[in-house]
């Protein structure tokens, strides 16, 4: 049989099909929308996901209908989607990357308290959460609420518009701070503050569990019946077993749009700073996860906004003075979640002279995400986890010169799977799982995934960026007030 894995991304989704042993026979990518309607707010029409889809969906089975067995789902995580009680959609979704929720998230923060968000979520308020998304509906928007009677994510909407079903899973369930993830249940607390209940929210699922078919009328248009279906998982989570991270103590880096290090554990564990979120995995485990909003998004903006430029590599191939200094960029285009929290930063350069060229500047971008990622990593040694190496996922590993910069600045060993499809990947192994293909997620990543190269430390390179990197800490510590007032 084959599997299919969707992907649903901030600016497109993107569907692969795969046999039972990993082998990608086609791949599909279809664009929709994304709406900025104020400084530091990101929408999109859920609509668009679904009809995008399908017509992916027709594309992908083309020739292999009959013999597609199963489906699944990575997504981007967060995103607030609201349905009346015909199941129409209420406004557009809030996406992971909207900053309005600032003031709920003070509140959540400093007069509910971290203590107590820790306490019943393992977590506490960045405002690419859905409860804040939530309470910002609820005050601003009150005839909207007033209509909701479901709320779900976007993987989710997709999921329930593709197979009847309304279900989530742990993964994405976790960074919606409506979630316990510890004990794997809604938190009755936060549903009590958010004014929801639960009977609102989906039912929880396992990732990888058959929760039903896709609709006859979809599966007879594909030329297909009995389509299994699996809830899948949040993108992070998705792309982490497409790589194979999988069981206790590996870690994978994404640098996607947004940027993140993905380190799994086998047993719940906060962070006691709050630098790193503590979500549940798609394998029935844990993990700790940094997210950084603007990393591949940053190097896009810059190339394609600023320089008029889509040619990366030949960008690229001018850089000299790695680790030398002098332009410093802080890759806050969107606020920052991790270790910041802090939706009021934005994007800097500094350090600039008359000497400064195009050169200089791009490469300083790729740094900042860079040093940003260090960041999340840092928070994850200082609680004495020890990470030698990491696999790589998202547009930046197809880069030679920033797979070596990240390496020397991470000090990591990158490991590059042989298959980048990233989370669409991982959702076809989930499905497979959930049509019996194999007995866990782990066994099943462990026969299927394959690393293709590796990229290790530069230690002189890793010295100099060292320095570099305290430059660039101290620089958004400078500027973190005036970015509040």
């Amino acid at each position: 049989m084959l599997y299919a894995g969707i992907d649903l991304g901030t600016s497109s989704v993107k569907l692969i099909l795969c046999d039972e042993k990993g082998t990608v026979l086609n791949s599909v990518t279809r664009d929709y929308p994304l709406s900025f309607p104020k400084d530091g707010w990101a929408e999109q029409n859920p609509s668009d996901w679904y009809e995008q889809t399908v017509l992916g969906l027709e594309e992908l089975a083309d020739g292999y209908g009959s013999r597609l067995g199963g489906l699944s789902f990575g997504g981007q995580m967060h995103g607030l989607v609201m349905l009346d009680e015909n199941d129409r959609v209420l406004r557009p979704a809030i996406l992971w990357n909207d900053g309005r929720s600032a003031e709920e998230c003070d509140y959540l923060n400093n007069t509910v308290g971290r203590d107590r968000l820790s306490q019943w979520t393992g977590n506490i308020a960045f405002p690419g959460f859905t409860a804040p998304k939530i309470l910002w509906v609820k005050r601003h928007e009150p005839q909207i609420f007033a209509k909701c009677r479901k709320i779900m994510l976007p993987k989710d909407y997709l999921c329930c518009r593709l197979s009847g079903q309304f279900v989530t899973e742990p993964s994405d369930a976790s960074g919606t701070l409506l979630y316990d993830v510890k004990n794997g249940r809604w938190s009755p607390e936060m549903l009590d503050i958010c004014g929801i209940t639960e009977n609102m929210l989906p039912t929880v699922r396992r990732s990888y569990e058959n929760i039903g078919t896709l609709r006859k009328e979809l599966a007879d248009s594909l030329g297909a019946k009995d389509v299994v279906i699996a809830p899948g998982a949040g993108d992070n989570a998705a792309a982490a077993v497409g790589m194979g991270v999988v069981g206790p103590g590996r870690c994978s880096i994404s640098v996607g749009t947004s940027g993140t290090v993905f380190i799994t554990s086998e047993e719940f564990a906060a962070d006691g700073e709050n630098a790193l979120h503590s979500f549940a995995h798609a394998d029935g485990g844990f993990h700790l996860m940094g997210c950084v909003l603007s990393a591949a998004g940053s190097n896009k903006w810059w190339m394609e906004e600023i320089l008029g430029s889509g040619d990366y590599g030949t960008e690229q191939e001018k850089i000299t003075g790695l680790g030398e200094g002098g332009v410093i960029f802080l890759p806050y285009l969107m606020g920052e979640r991790s270790p910041h929290n802090d939706p009021d930063a934005r994007g800097v350069f500094a350090g600039m002279s008359m000497g400064t060229s195009r050169a200089d500047m791009t490469r300083a971008v790729l740094e900042g995400v860079a040093f940003a990622l260090r960041d999340c990593v840092e928070a994850a040694r200082r609680r004495g986890i020890i990470i030698n190496e990491a696999c790589l996922c998202g547009g930046g590993m197809k880069s030679p010169l920033w797979r070596k910069i990240l390496a020397a600045v991470l000090r990591l060993k990158l490991n590059i799977p042989a298959c980048g499809e990233g989370p669409a990947y991982g959702a076809a192994i989930l499905a497979m799982t959930a049509a019996g293909e194999y007995p866990s997620v782990r066994e099943a990543a462990e026969k299927i995934v394959k690393i293709s190269g590796s990229t290790e430390v530069d230690y002189e390179l890793a010295q100099k960026y060292d320095n570099v990197y305290k430059r660039y800490r101290a620089l958004y510590q400078s500027l973190a007030e005036w970015f509040k007032e």
